[in-house]
């Protein structure tokens, strides 16, 4: 039995381009070779490259190490199952490359030729009647890493965020969801909610056509106020004004539940994680092009490589540019997006990385259409009642620093610092219905945050060890974080109202002559969290994976209002949280697996008045199984939950422009998640949530027992795709999928309002071939193909309920070499 690692040519994966026009253009101009992967001849074994790969899973640090040289590990399982490396820092050839990864491995290599490696026990053969491990014959190259840049997998075997260390998805006790690369160019994902539509439990909260902020629940609950991470380091929601651009993010990670243990402030529905693209050594170069309904227009350019000649300098560069309407009246947004980063690998055991992300662009708040009686106004689905001119502005500027030093094989030290620098000009709306149906009451607020007066900081360290204890393999991980914010806000109230049925706007002239006429005021916000945790994966005998930790948090907040001569300040709240989970694992296709988490949130926002809410705490169980089928290119979780959240947040019935803490909320479900190849060429992302209760338990007499706005009982979402892998169409790709949400309620006291329930049919082709040395791609998506009328989500109030686009077409035009 052996496996093959066979040469591949990496123009021959798909991808997509840029300018239409331009791309044409330069698809016959770009005649430079693409970059080599393997050298030829008897060089191979001389020549030396740089890697960065860590310690941990040997068979994913050998697909690491042949991806970088040109070669694609498909080795057999059984070959180094539960074998572990301690990495490869610095430059190696490939003899010295394979000699340090399979270092006490039981394992050692033989080069019979330039492009033949053999794999073999290195102990004497066995004697008869026993059986020998299987050789391992590299000839060439042919799977993918998952951050090379054509790797076209739908799953992924690892993930950090559920760890913070390199861990298999099968060797984690929680259910880890992993949208990787391919799946969000398949679906053209341009905004994280679009990604997301295909991971259980995870459902729009805010998914307008304005772009003003993009936010998703999950497992029932918001992210407020804390938002989502980038890279492990906090993002805060305030971040994510014009909603965040997936330009540079290689993948999103998703840990469901409880995550305080790793950080911190997280609320315990669950972390969305993105992970951005990082430089490499082989050149890469990207030019994309997209076009759309709606006069949609956006264009990216990816490019990565060295700096120096000795690969010590390492860079890569992301942009992206749009301008687009949309379905809804007046309403358009436009952005540029920038995102250089720069590797330093100082030493084989030292490396820093320093990053930048500007962004900045123009929004409209958007806050869709009131509820009449039970259900949506009855309008058409352009009709927009908020104040599009003038256009509200955001700019975000991002400055990060990390780096890793690895003191020996075993020990690793790691720091990241971020800085987060907003600014915010703009008019948001708080509507109501008159009694009478007909007239919105607009209450506005016209908010202006000057740059640098919104920002947050952020800093981590971790300590990671691997060590033996009494034949215990121990992963051990120790760190510390700390976050501050500070926001000031100068905002000026005003009123309109504007009949539905026959609106008239007020346009810039109106808007500045009733804010003009306005007292403004100011609210100030200062929050600080500080946490120290620890964490241990043991692996046990009889194939089982235990994990245990604690966290120590302290946090406290400070707010001000020029209105209020006394500052509300919340007392400092210090809270540790346990988490623990054992995996067990028969065979290697099969874990099952059961954990407990505790979660505490304790900046939790300012309430009704200015009061500061009560710390958010939350406990959950949860069980489940996994399996990994066809050589780990496939991933299945079924998980099964009960989360229970005090002091859970939620639109104040009173104005909803402020949260109530209510007493106690419980949410169960049942989920599952699917991904990967099934065949060759034909690959699938599907998930099901069922969810049962999401309801209030203890609190207000109008509120116990009403189900949580925007959390259907039932949500599911399949998309699959395949690829002619020959003939004279190879490289034709055809696919589709369908989004379907049974109805769900809005932020209702009398729980009243439904919005019912839908599916949406989208469909994608695609058509890849080679113009020279570099890959093109042009792509077609159809989404809502059979223009259903939906409301996707009720992002605050019943009189806030988001309108679904129709049916629209995004065309796309990709070039690569």
């Amino acid at each position: 039995m052996s496996s093959t690692l066979r040469t591949s040519n990496p123009g021959l994966a798909p991808s997509r381009l840029h300018l239409a026009m331009l791309g044409i253009l330069l698809a016959s101009a770009l005649t430079v070779s693409a970059p080599v992967h393997a050298e030829n001849g008897n060089d191979h074994a001389s020549v030396k490259r740089s890697y960065h790969i860590a310690g941990g899973s040997l068979s994913q640090a050998l697909r690491q190490f042949a991806t970088v040289f040109g070669l694609l590990f498909v080795a057999e399982a059984s070959l180094t199952e539960g074998k572990t490396s301690v990495g490869l820092e610095g430059e190696y050839s490939v003899e010295e490359g394979f000699r340090k990864l399979l270092a006490g491995s039981g394992l050692t290599h033989t080069i019979a030729s330039d492009k033949t490696v053999t794999l073999k026990i290195a102990q004497p053969q066995p004697q008869s009647g026993t059986t020998a491990m299987p050789a391992v014959t590299v000839i060439g190259q042919a799977v993918y890493d998952s951050t090379d840049p054509y790797n076209p997998d739908y799953s992924l075997p690892n993930a950090t965020t559920g760890t913070k260390t390199d861990t298999p998805i099968m060797e984690t006790p929680f259910s880890v969801q992993v949208v990787s690369k391919q799946v969000m160019e398949d679906v053209q994902a341009i905004r994280p909610g679009e990604a997301l539509n295909y991971v259980s439990g995870i459902y729009q909260g805010s998914a307008n056509s304005g772009d003003w902020l993009d936010w998703t629940k999950r497992r029932g609950f918001d992210p407020f106020p804390t938002g989502d991470y980038r890279d492990g380091g906090a993002f805060p929601l305030a971040s994510a004004w014009g909603g965040r651009d997936l330009a540079n993010i290689e993948q999103v990670e998703v840990l469901k539940g409880p995550a305080s243990l790793l950080y911190g402030q997280a609320t315990p529905g669950g972390v969305v994680n993105y992970v951005t693209k990082k430089p490499l050594a082989a050149p890469y170069y990207s030019l994309q092009q997209q076009f759309g309904s709606y006069d949609y227009y956006r264009t990216t350019l990816d490019a990565t490589g060295p700096i120096t000649q000795d690969k010590t300098l390492l860079y890569r560069f992301n942009l992206a540019y749009k301008d687009a309407n949309s379905f809804r009246d007046t309403v358009s947004s436009d952005r540029i997006f920038i995102a250089p980063t720069v590797s330093w690998i100082i030493s084989p055991r030292t490396r820093m990385n320093f990053e930048l992300e500007y962004d900045h662009g123009h929004m409209v708040f958007d806050r869709g259409v009131p509820a009449i009686g039970s259900r949506p106004a009855d309008v058409p689905r352009s009709r927009f009642f908020g104040e599009a001119d003038p256009q509200s502005e955001f700019e975000r500027i991002l400055v990060d620093m990390n780096w890793s030093h690895a003191f020996n094989d075993n020990w690793t030290l790691s720091h990241r610092f971020t800085a987060v620098y907003n600014g915010l000009d703009q008019v948001a709306s708080f509507p109501s219905l008159n009694a009478d149906n007909v007239r919105l009451n607009r209450s506005f607020e016209l908010a202006k945050v000057d740059p640098g007066d919104d920002a947050s900081y952020f800093n981590t360290v971790n300590l990671t060890g691997h060590f033996d204890t009494w034949g215990l393999q121990h992963t051990l991980l120790l760190g510390g974080d700390y976050f501050r914010q500070s926001t000031k806000s100068v905002i000026t109230p005003f009123s309109s109202p504007i009949n539905i049925f026959n609106p008239i706007y007020l346009g810039s002239e109106g808007v500045s002559n009733l804010a003009a006429g306005s007292t403004s005021f100011t609210t100030t916000t200062e929050r600080d969290w500080f946490g120290l945790y620890m964490q241990d994966q043991i692996k046990l005998p009889y194939h089982l994976h235990l994990m245990g930790g604690l966290r120590y948090d302290s946090s406290e907040q400070v707010g001000t209002d020029s209105r209020s001569l006394t500052p509300n300040v919340s007392p400092q709240q210090d809270k540790v949280t346990p988490r623990g989970g054992l995996v067990w694992q028969p065979i290697p296709e099969l874990s099952l697996y059961g954990s407990y988490s505790e979660n505490f949130t304790g900046i939790n926002g300012t309430g009704l008045g200015g009061v500061l809410l009560a710390p958010e705490t939350a406990q959950q169980w949860e069980f489940g199984l996994k399996t990994e089928l066809f050589d780990k290119r496939f991933l299945a979780t079924l998980a099964w939950f009960d989360l229970t959240k005090q002091n859970a947040r939620v639109a104040d019935p009173r104005d909803t422009r402020f949260s109530a803490a209510i007493g106690e909320a419980n949410v169960t479900g049942l989920e599952m998640d699917l991904k990967g190849e099934i065949l060759p060429g034909w690959n699938m992302i599907g998930s099901y949530a069922y969810t049962p209760d999401a309801v209030t338990t203890i609190g207000r007499a109008t509120e116990v027992d009403k189900r949580f706005p925007g959390v259907p009982r039932h949500g599911g979402s399949l998309f699959t795709t395949y690829e002619l892998q020959s003939g004279i169409m190879q490289g034709l790709k055809f696919g589709g999928g369908v989004i379907v949400r049974s109805s769900q309620r809005t932020e209702s006291t009398n729980n009243d309002v439904v919005l019912p329930g839908y599916a949406t049919v989208n469909l994608l082709t695609s058509y890849s071939w080679k113009v020279g040395a570099s890959k093109l791609t042009t792509q077609l998506n159809v989404n809502n193909l059979l223009g259903k009328e939906y409301y996707p989500a009720s992002a605050f109030s019943r009189n806030s309920i988001e309108m679904g686009a129709p049916r629209t077409f995004m065309g796309s035009v990709r070039i690569e070499y």
